[in-house]
């Protein structure tokens, strides 16, 4: 997969508006699905499903309950678990996207409402998506190289807020 990143600005100062909270993040992009765009192909038809999805045990590695921040669909055949981060995507940020992933297909069977079999293909392809202003080298370097989860890939996206100088 690819690292994404964009920014457009015309005759504009921009200055840093960081989100406070995961869940602002989590709402902007909510507002702003196609931000979670990954490619003009099979990635471009992007729909939020759900968020704050309570995952029983889903922290496999550490013992815990877990939580997947977005449940996305790509077109009809594809479902993206989204883990959002505020800083910094780490090696720590990657292993509760793993652990998320690994957890996928029981996910549909808690939540059988998420996928429509009669609309598309019996079981989902799965992609993982971590979102957050900035990445490790190394978790760059893993998803440039094609890193899987159980053959699921995964992308990054990095995304940072800018507010203009005469804004409130």
């Amino acid at each position: 997969m690819q690292v994404f990143r964009q920014y457009t600005a015309n005759h504009y100062t921009l200055n840093p508006f960081p989100f406070r909270r995961e869940l602002a993040m989590e709402a902007y992009l909510i507002e702003n699905e196609a931000i979670l765009r990954l490619d003009d192909d099979d990635f471009s038809e992007v729909t939020v499903i759900d968020a704050e999805i309570a995952l029983k045990e889903g922290r496999k590695g550490i013992g815990k309950d877990g939580r997947i921040d977005l449940l996305v669909a790509y077109g009809s055949d594809t479902l993206g678990i989204v883990e959002l981060k505020l800083g910094e995507i780490d090696q720590a940020a990657l292993s509760q996207l793993e652990d998320y992933l690994q957890q996928a297909p029981a996910l549909l069977k808690l939540h059988p409402e998420y996928w429509k079999e009669e609309e598309s293909e019996k079981t989902p392809r799965w992609i993982g998506i971590l979102v957050g202003n900035s990445a490790s080298k190394g978790v760059i370097e893993k998803i440039e190289n094609g890193y899987q989860v159980n053959g699921y890939p995964l992308a990054l996206i990095t995304l940072n807020r800018f507010k203009n100088e005469h804004s409130n």
